[in-house]
């Protein structure tokens, strides 16, 4: 039997473009993504330095929703978070989150976190006192690569 050299190039580019599409969308099973901040922010028990972090779902299973924080090498885990859904009207193509300006100052507070594209993304869970003073505060959220903007219904950390 004659093999065509033709159909074994064939095969080897499209054997090598579905390795390439697996290893480009390599990070979506975990919803891993990289932020970058400023200033120093609060999350659940502790304030992080301003720098860059690694947030990303513990489980493959979205619907556990711990996440968790890495250095942006993944060295160091700063910690794993339990998070509740939250919903949003419109997906982005970049990184979202929300962060709370706390009225007593400080560090701002990381309130939700949002993947590329999702309208579903992950509310932090704080104490019932935490979670009363964040309802209070002014919340922004912002997506990464985009300009700043107040959101309309930024008040209330259930939002």
């Amino acid at each position: 039997m004659k093999i065509n050299k033709g159909y074994i190039i064939v095969g080897l580019i499209v054997a090598f473009g579905l390795i390439f599409e697996l290893a480009a969308h390599a990070d979506e099973f975990d919803l891993a993504t990289s932020i970058t901040f400023s200033q120093p922010i609060q999350v659940p028990g502790q304030v992080l330095p301003a720098g860059t972090y690694l947030i990303k779902l513990a489980d493959r299973d979205p619907a556990s929703h711990m996440v968790q924080i890495f250095s942006s090498d993944r060295s160091v885990l700063y910690g794993t978070f339990m998070t509740i859904a939250t919903d949003r009207q419109r997906p982005t193509d970049d990184t979202a989150v929300t962060l709370a300006e706390p009225e007593s100052g400080g560090p701002e507070v990381l309130v939700k976190w949002f993947y590329p594209g999702s309208e579903t993304g992950n509310e932090f869970v704080y104490s019932k006192q935490r979670e009363k003073e964040l309802a209070q505060d002014r919340q922004q959220t912002i997506v990464a690569n985009q300009p700043s903007m107040l959101n309309s219904d930024t008040v209330g950390a259930g939002n």
